[in-house]
């Protein structure tokens, strides 16, 4: 594994706060090295107790968690900048089960440096905080669309909610975002079936409104699409990163 902050993708992306030196130096210090892994691998598994957290520097991933019949729920999809693993380590186990869609290259912070990094660097670490507590608004919009939501509806507003996401870390270009996931992933996100995620999917795409093919995103009409899913359209804050 490899550590240099100076090489990290965020550097000159204007979605995501730059550290100070000070910062840099405190982080490059901290960080345990880069790791890789293919698409389909756990980088943390349900009911583990994780000795890392990660900061996700390419590719994507999903969170999940199993119910006791065997069926999935997702909770949520990782784009770049993303942290993995950092609520297993302040609860002391993880409660869901983060998954590569993609390869991923993760960079990879010991659990014994959480405290240390926070003391040190009291800002970051409140926006960091910040990131997580959007993360569990993003949940509660999640349950929303579940309980109250049509399936039209529901589908417009993970579409645009995650494409937003993806423009807000860089990922989307020339209108077109790497969307890797499968029907039956947003199903389970959702709370549809597979066969009502399809049928809904079909008449979106029959009207021009999401363009999905071959793991690449396009939102023609992002405007409409938004209205459909009852989402209040913003750039957002820019991001901070370990």
């Amino acid at each position: 594994m490899t550590s240099n902050c100076r090489n990290c993708p965020f550097v000159d992306n204007p979605a995501f706060m730059a550290p100070d030196p000070g910062e840099e130096a405190i982080t490059e210090a901290a960080r345990a090295g880069e790791l890789r892994m293919p698409s389909g691998q756990a980088v943390v598994m349900e009911g583990n107790e994780p000795q890392r957290f990660f900061t996700l520097l390419e590719g994507q991933a999903m969170r999940y968690r199993m119910l006791e019949d065997g069926r999935r729920q997702v909770l949520n999809f990782l784009f770049p900048g993303d942290l993995i693993g950092l609520d297993a380590i302040m609860m002391g186990v993880a409660s869901h089960t983060t998954e590569a869609l993609t390869p991923v290259k993760l960079s990879v912070f010991d659990r014994r440096q959480v405290w240390e990094l926070f003391s040190k660097m009291p800002q970051r670490a409140m926006m960091l905080t910040w990131q997580v507590a959007r993360e569990e608004h993003f949940l509660g919009d999640a349950l929303v669309t579940v309980g109250q939501r049509s399936a039209r509806e529901a589908l417009a507003w993970a579409f645009v909610t995650l494409y937003e996401r993806g423009m807000q870390t860089g990922l989307v270009r020339d209108g077109k975002m790497p969307f890797p996931v499968r029907q039956q992933d947003l199903a389970d996100a959702l709370g549809l079936s597979l066969v009502h995620t399809n049928k809904t999917l079909a008449r979106l795409r029959s009207e021009g409104l999401v363009q999905w093919a071959q793991g690449i995103l396009q939102l023609p009409d992002l405007e409409k699409l938004a209205d459909i899913g009852v989402v209040e359209l913003g750039s957002g804050k820019p991001r901070y990163y370990l």
